[in-house]
């Protein structure tokens, strides 16, 4: 049975190698950052559709899902309501919901540092914890990840949103890229076998069906359902 070391919660956590976590570090920050500029659209999509900079930093430091927020301000863009916004960005935040259920096995935090944790609970800190071999691994992914975004986007979307009418459109210097291009590197890792493969291209047709007939964010979430024949198939296989 291999050795385990004790960590702060007196939870038992497998070893990791120090070159491994520094490098897990490296890789969590690089991902944050380059996530995190995306703010800088979100603040100055935001100012557009009619919101103030204070606004906008609130909606990045309270709310910090990047999903939800565009479709607010998508909605308030567009002359929706607030309420209409703001069912939008729910429904697209839900997800978060299940990234914590799963998480939460593969972190194990408790008290305090549980509840705080929730609030880097994101698409890109979920995806970089999960695909760690320990325990150990996870937290520092998770902590990197969720903190390195966390801080530049909340920095990003004030820097766009006061900026927003001198510097133009930031997608013109294709910051709208480095988020699916971060999370692409996640999942590309994944998709080794024919079954993955072949789910992963499902899901991008559906998205791109999908992107036409519905708004900002819906999208994504119905990609989710190219899982529906691997899921049906392994339960008539049991």
């Amino acid at each position: 049975m291999p050795d385990v070391v004790e960590d702060s919660d007196d939870d038992p956590v497998d070893p990791a190698d120090p070159d491994r976590l520094r490098k897990v570090r490296r890789d969590s920050v690089a991902v944050g950052v380059a996530v995190g500029t995306s703010g800088l659209t979100f603040g100055a999509a935001g100012v557009a559709a009619g919101l103030t900079v204070w606004q906008c930093a609130a909606l990045s430091l309270l709310v910090f899902t990047g999903a939800s927020q565009f479709a607010l301000v998508g909605v308030l863009g567009g002359g929706g309501s607030a309420l209409a916004g703001a069912l939008s960005a729910v429904a697209l935040g839900v997800r978060n919901t299940f990234y914590g259920i799963r998480l939460a096995d593969a972190l194990h935090l408790s008290g305090f540092r549980r509840l705080l944790s929730a609030q880097i609970v994101i698409d890109e800190s979920a995806a970089m914890a999960t695909t760690q071999p320990t325990r150990r691994e996870s937290r520092v992914a998770f902590f990197a990840t969720g903190l390195a975004v966390y801080v530049v986007w909340n920095l990003a979307t004030v820097v766009g949103a006061i900026g927003a009418g001198q510097i133009g459109d930031p997608m013109t210097f294709g910051v709208d890229a480095a988020a699916p291009a971060a999370f692409l590197a996640l999942i590309a890792p994944r998709l080794r076998g024919r079954v993955e493969r072949r789910t992963g291209a499902l899901a991008v047709a559906i998205a791109l069906v999908a992107v036409p007939l519905t708004p900002v964010g819906v999208p994504v979430l119905l990609a989710a359902l190219a899982v529906l024949p691997v899921a049906l198939g392994r339960r008539n296989d049991a």
